[in-house]
């Protein structure tokens, strides 16, 4: 089982951590050669990289236009062999890493795609081709990074959301839960573990999995329903549907509990919008968080 990060990439993230202390330990995230200026509302961000601008940031209102009234957040978990994508609307789904695997003959054009582990870039860069010009693309600071080490030229003319983590922002200090609890977006869990962000432009809750990003996105567009296809979990130490040789190291069986604890977060504030959340994936840990199970993306379905 690979990681596949780049062993310079190792060394400068032990660097930082020991120059910069555990408080900005994540400036590894941008160094060396990165820059970003925030999008607001009024006006377009830029990507700056080794002094060259290569790119802009756009707000998540100015990127995504929704066309209908779902969005699905699509996985890579095993349990996608078993999904029909193509019942999907056009212009419905956020895909998440792998499942760029299914453009353009199962999801010809998406709603957005989110990344925001850089070792999907330094593992699957040629991936990123298949990424419509005009599509919305939500990325980490350290995936931003990433692409700019690998191909900065892909950015241009790209529409590139800033997923920012908003206990580890970009430019600034770690923030801890007693920072957090006094901003009027956030909401924390009583033990301060897991959060919410009701303004995902300005700064999400990551917690072990890009689902957890993407959802608070989609909750901003207060859709009438979230649906989630190929989000497994439970299952995740198993191959990705995409994935037929070696397996790439993944995190998220590990880190179930905090995953599901977020999304059970994410689930309580969609309850109170009146946005309903449903799992499409029949062995989804999602079950467990009440989430049931819908068959309507299943091939053996016929009607």
């Amino acid at each position: 089982m690979r990681s596949n990060r780049p062993l310079s990439r190792s060394l400068i993230k032990l660097a930082v951590r020991l120059v910069a202390g555990k408080s900005r330990a994540h400036v590894q995230d941008w160094f060396p050669g990165l820059r970003l200026v925030a999008a607001t509302p009024q006006a377009r961000g830029a990507i700056y990289y080794r002094g060259q601008r290569v790119g802009d940031l756009i707000c998540s209102a100015e990127a995504i236009r929704m066309t209908g009234s779902a969005i699905y957040i699509v996985g890579s978990g095993p349990s996608i062999r078993d999904c029909d994508l193509t019942r999907a609307e056009t212009n419905s789904c956020i895909l998440l890493n792998g499942a760029l695997h299914l453009v353009p003959d199962h999801i010809a054009k998406p709603l957005a795609v989110a990344v925001e582990d850089e070792r999907f870039v330094w593992n699957h860069f040629d991936l990123f081709e298949r990424i419509p010009a005009d599509c919305p693309c939500l990325f980490s600071v350290s995936v931003i990074r990433a692409i700019c080490e690998r191909n900065p030229r892909w950015l241009q003319g790209r529409r590139v959301t800033l997923i920012d983590d908003i206990r580890k922002p970009y430019g600034r200090a770690r923030q801890g839960s007693a920072d957090l609890s006094t901003l009027s977006h956030v909401r924390l869990s009583a033990d301060g573990t897991a959060g919410l962000s009701t303004t995902p432009d300005v700064g999400v809750f990551q917690g072990g999995s890009v689902v957890i990003s993407a959802t608070q996105f989609a909750l901003s567009f207060r859709p009438k329903s979230i649906g989630y296809l190929g989000i497994d979990i439970s299952n995740a130490d198993q191959a990705r549907f995409y994935e037929k040789d070696e397996k790439v190291y993944s995190g998220v069986r590990k880190g179930q509990e905090r995953i599901l604890s977020h999304l059970e977060m994410a689930r309580e504030f969609a309850l109170e919008q009146g946005i309903e959340m449903v799992n499409y994936s029949p062995v989804s840990a999602l079950k467990t968080l009440g989430f049931g199970y819908s068959d309507m993306f299943s091939r053996q379905k016929t009607n």
